[in-house]
């Protein structure tokens, strides 16, 4: 392996590597066991057994249980299921992308103001129109438009890149918190307010699986493309000196690492709302098992990260008789998991 291939594709441990064969076949073990919880209990043998009796008949379930079945499983879970694992899987791709490139452990994917902007979006929506198409194109709009903001205030004040990004990124969160905060004001407080506020809260509850059909495929196009990314991630943590002396624009990837985890985070917030914490905590957990190498952190996290929030949702959908918004849980749990890695962050990042 020459150096510049061994730069470029970091030193992964044989540790590292063999989580990423292991995090597929646990999420595949947790996405069967949420298709079996709920308030509407489904077996796990008549789970096992759905597709079988799908093709050629009950084969002992009663048509009115067959139809229940299928409704509760194809139409309600699992849409809901496959919306949990691909936000999880973004937040958990762009968190770490984000702390890579400004190489701040501290980082997460609202950084630049993209959560902010997304949620003035869909909150102005709800007050001027309450289609749900506009709200979440309304939420992805501003959402890009608030990172292209901190990018612009990058631009004009030309010093330290980095550091003006994420001052930019300040400047533009601060922006359309305050702008969130007058749509609130301005919201009527018995029709329009209550929605607001149970939107940023976040929620899988209203999942549409057309929307998840529709979402999916960027979605993962995202993530993908920060994976091929990850490479020149580890390029840049050695300094844009050493990328110039590989052949590589250190500009160019960290406008293309932006645009990918801006990208796919604004889809998050279009999907189920503002969900916090993920993004942040799960590269920690990521880097603490597989080491620092982004070439196996990135997918590993979007991995756990699809992982973390299926069982969250599954907590919050089954832990009380109401369900509690999945932001509200995540907020719940992330804080006291951030606590608990927090003084093991620099030895995942050494």
């Amino acid at each position: 392996m020459t150096s510049r291939t061994a730069i470029m594709h970091g030193s992964g441990s044989p540790r590292g590597r063999r989580w990423i064969w292991v995090l597929p076949p646990l999420l595949v073990m947790a996405a069967a066991l949420s298709m079996t919880l709920g308030h509407y209990a489904i077996p796990l043998d008549e789970l096992l057994t759905f597709p079988w009796t799908a093709m050629f008949g009950t084969d002992g379930l009663s048509d009115s249980r067959y139809r229940e079945t299928q409704v509760v499983l194809m139409e309600i879970r699992l849409p809901r299921i496959i919306a949990a694992m691909l936000i999880g899987a973004s937040l958990g791709a762009s968190g770490t992308a984000y702390q890579a490139l400004f190489r701040n452990p501290l980082v997460s994917p609202g950084l630049l103001g993209v959560l902010a902007g997304s949620s003035f979006g869909a909150a102005l929506a709800m007050l001027l129109n309450d289609h749900w198409l506009v709200v979440q194109i309304s939420a992805f709009a501003f959402g890009l438009l608030a990172v292209g903001l901190a990018v612009v205030i990058a631009t004009i004040y030309r010093a330290d890149s980095l550091l003006l990004l994420l001052l930019g990124g300040i400047v533009s969160s601060g922006l359309f918190s305050s702008l969130l905060s007058i749509v609130k004001y301005l919201a009527d407080p018995y029709n329009q307010l209550p929605s607001i506020i149970f939107w940023l809260m976040g929620r899988l509850s209203t999942v549409d699986a057309g929307a998840v059909k529709v979402l999916a495929v960027p979605m993962c196009a995202g993530i993908a493309a920060l994976i091929l990314l990850s490479k020149y991630l580890n390029v840049l943590s050695l300094g844009d000196d050493e990328a110039h002396s590989l052949g590589i624009n250190p500009t160019r990837i960290r406008i293309a690492v932006i645009l990918c985890a801006t990208f796919i985070s604004a889809l998050t917030v279009v999907l189920a709302g503002a969900i916090g914490w993920v993004g942040l905590i799960i590269p920690h957990i990521t880097r603490l098992l597989v080491g620092p190498d982004n070439e196996v952190v990135i997918p590993a996290s979007a991995a756990l990260g699809a992982l973390f929030l299926l069982l969250v949702d599954d907590l919050a959908r089954n832990l009380f008789p109401v369900e509690i918004p999945i932001g509200v849980v995540t907020e719940l749990i992330g804080i006291p998991v951030f606590l608990l890695v927090l003084h093991r962050v620099r030895k995942g990042w050494a």
